[in-house]
C-alpha cells in the first residue's frame, strides 16, 4: 500500500491546479511540477538545474525579483501575495501570484498561481472605471457649459459705481439654480438681480433661464422693482410652478454715490458694509416667496450707497453651509466676518474664501454679487 500512497501524493503534486517549484538558494530550480511546466511550455530537463527561477520570469521581473522579493525573502523566511508574470517557452507572458518560503535554510519551495482571470477581471475593471469617469468628465463638462450659459460672462461697467461677483458650485455634476445679472437700463440707470431657483439639474436650469429673461424682459417695461418681481410671480405660478427667491433692484448713480431701489421675493437680506466698516443687513419685510401664490405681494426698499459704502447680495449656499456635522453657518457669523472697510471686489474675496475654508460643507451652490462706491481719491483696482 505504501508505495501506491506515494505514487498519489507524487501524482498531488505534478497535478495540483497551482504550480509548485522548489529552488536552490541561488534560485536554481530543483525541483518543478507538470502543471507549471505546462503552463510554460516546458519540460522538466529544459529547467531543472539548468535555469535559475528568476529565467522564467519577464526582464521587469527578474528586476523586481532580485531587488526586492529575494532579499526580502531572506531576510523574513517567506513571502507571499506578491504578483508577477513569467514568460513561456512561445514568449507568451503569464501573470501569476508567488508565495515562498525558504526551508531549512536550503531550499525555496515556491507556489505559483494562475492569475490570469484576476488580471482580466482587474482590466475589465480597469475599463469600466474608465469609462465611468469618462462619462463623468462628459457630464461635469455638460454641466459647466450649461451653468455659464445662465451667467453672464462679464459684468458691464457701471459709472461711479464698482461691481463684482462670484459663482461657487456645490457639485460638478448638477446645474444649479442659482443666477445673477447686471444690465443697463433706459436713461442711467442700470438694473440687477440676484436669485436661487429650487432644485438642481436640468428642470432647474431651465426655470433659472427662464427666470432670467422674465426679469430683463420685465425691467424694461416696468420702471418698480415690485412690479418686475410680480410679473416674474405670474410667469413660475402659471406656467413653471418652483420655488424661487430672487431680488431684484436697480441702481441710479448720482453725484454722492448711488441710490439702490429693490424689491425682494423671500431671499436672504443683503449685507450693508458702510465706510467706517460698520456692517448690518437690510431688512426688507413683506416680500413673499416667488411662484407660490399667484398674487405674491412685494415691498421696495431704497439705499444710498456714499462713497466708502459696499452692498453684497448672495444666495443662502453661503449661510447654510456647514461648519461641521451638527453646526451650520449663520447670518450673524458672516456679519462678523465681513464686517470692516470693504469694496465690492475686497468682500467678494472674502466670502469666496469663506467658501472654499468650508470645503465639503457647502451643499449648496452660492451666488455672490457685490456693489460699492469709492472714496474719493481711491484707485480702482485691477480686475
Amino acid at each position: 500500500m505504501r508505495p501506491a500512497l506515494e505514487e498519489t501524493a507524487e501524482d498531488l503534486y505534478d497535478n495540483a491546479p497551482c504550480g509548485y517549484v522548489s529552488t536552490l538558494l541561488d534560485g536554481t530550480i530543483a525541483k518543478i511540477n507538470a502543471t507549471l511546466l505546462g503552463w510554460l511550455g516546458y519540460s522538466a530537463r529544459d529547467v531543472v538545474g539548468k535555469k535559475r527561477f528568476p529565467d522564467l520570469l519577464t526582464v521587469g521581473g527578474r528586476i523586481y525579483y532580485d531587488t526586492h522579493f529575494a532579499p526580502l525573502l531572506h531576510m523574513q523566511g517567506e513571502l507571499g501575495g506578491v504578483a508577477l508574470e513569467m514568460k513561456a517557452a512561445d514568449g507568451t507572458r503569464l501573470p501569476v501570484l508567488l508565495t515562498s518560503k525558504v526551508r531549512d535554510g536550503l531550499l525555496i519551495r515556491t507556489t505559483v498561481f494562475d492569475a490570469r482571470d484576476r488580471r482580466a477581471y482587474e482590466e475589465e475593471l480597469l475599463r469600466a472605471r474608465q469609462q465611468a469617469e469618462q462619462e463623468r468628465d462628459k457630464a461635469q463638462r455638460l454641466a459647466r457649459t450649461l451653468q455659464q450659459t445662465l451667467l453672464p460672462p462679464v459684468l458691464p461697467d457701471v459709472p461711479g459705481v464698482e461691481v463684482a461677483a462670484y459663482y461657487h458650485p456645490a457639485s460638478l455634476d448638477l446645474v444649479g439654480g442659482d443666477f445673477y445679472d447686471l444690465f443697463p437700463l433706459p436713461g442711467t440707470r442700470w438694473g440687477f438681480f440676484l436669485g436661487d431657483v429650487s432644485g438642481k439639474g436640468a428642470d432647474a436650469a431651465v426655470v433659472t433661464s427662464l427666470a432670467r429673461y422674465t426679469l430683463r424682459s420685465a425691467a424694461i417695461d416696468d420702471q418698480e422693482p415690485a412690479g418686475v418681481l410680480q410679473h416674474l410671480n405670474a410667469m413660475l405660478n402659471q406656467a413653471h410652478p418652483r420655488l424661487c427667491t430672487v431680488i431684484y433692484g436697480r441702481i441710479r448713480p448720482d453725484s454722492t454715490g448711488a441710490t439702490i431701489t429693490m424689491a425682494t421675493g423671500g431671499h436672504t437680506p443683503p449685507l450693508l458694509i458702510r465706510a467706517s466698516g460698520a456692517a448690518e443687513f437690510v431688512r426688507m419685510p413683506g416680500g413673499q416667496l416667488v411662484g407660490v401664490l399667484p398674487n405674491a405681494r412685494f415691498t421696495t426698499t431704497t439705499v444710498h450707497l456714499g462713497p466708502g459704502d459696499t452692498l453684497l447680495f448672495y444666495t443662502d449656499g453661503l449661510t447654510e453651509a456647514r461648519v461641521d456635522a451638527d453646526t451650520r453657518y449663520s447670518e450673524e457669523e458672516l456679519l462678523d466676518d465681513l464686517s470692516g472697510p470693504a469694496t465690492a471686489r475686497s468682500v467678494i474675496a472674502a466670502a469666496a474664501a469663506l467658501l472654499a475654508g468650508f470645503g465639503d460643507g457647502v451643499e449648496d451652490d452660492t451666488a455672490l454679487l457685490a456693489l460699492s462706491v469709492q472714496l474719493p481719491g481711491a484707485t480702482s483696482p485691477v480686475s
